[in-house]
């Protein structure tokens, strides 16, 4: 009996582990971000608590109030360092800003949610409207109103006409 004891006693769990996850964060009673993924993995170090997120995010933040979101960032992996307020997305990365229709997509993204400020040191693609910049690196706030793209390597002027 003592070993089962020991088996579901919550001090003795390194980690848990849940489905369909939906976490809000809100400020002065205001929803400023929404989280959603499929699996969400707690591990427990000494140091503090990782949220893991195996199959992917996606994080939707919230400006003023407002109830639709202003932009969205989601990759097919993530890990929340919580202590830290920093959130790592690696693979199929998107950033996207929904009320200027721009898209920001790479492999790897670091979002410190203490500073508000996204920025990899990947490869990315900015698609808007109107034209698609391919550069080496960027930084910029986290809902990707604004942006310094680093090592510029194509500008693509997109025309509907054509």
């Amino acid at each position: 009996m003592e070993k089962v004891k020991q088996f579901i006693d919550n001090d003795t769990i390194s980690g848990l582990m849940a489905y369909d996850v939906v976490i809000e964060r809100s400020d002065s009673g205001m929803l400023v971000a929404k989280l959603t993924a499929p699996v969400m993995r707690t591990v427990d170090d000494q140091d503090s608590t990782m949220l893991e997120f195996p199959k992917g995010f996606k994080a939707y933040m919230f400006e003023g109030g407002d109830t639709t979101p202003s932009s969205m960032i989601r990759g097919d992996y993530g890990v929340n360092y919580e202590k830290k307020e920093l959130v790592v997305a690696k693979h199929n990365v998107v950033v996207e800003n929904l009320k200027t229709q721009e898209v920001l997509e790479t492999e790897m993204l670091f979002w410190n949610q203490k500073k508000k400020k996204i920025y990899t040191s990947s490869l990315v693609k900015i698609s808007s409207p109107d034209k698609i910049i391919f550069g080496d690196s960027l930084t910029a706030n986290e809902n990707f109103s604004r942006r310094e793209i680093f090592g510029i390597r194509a500008t693509i002027e997109l025309n509907e006409d054509e």
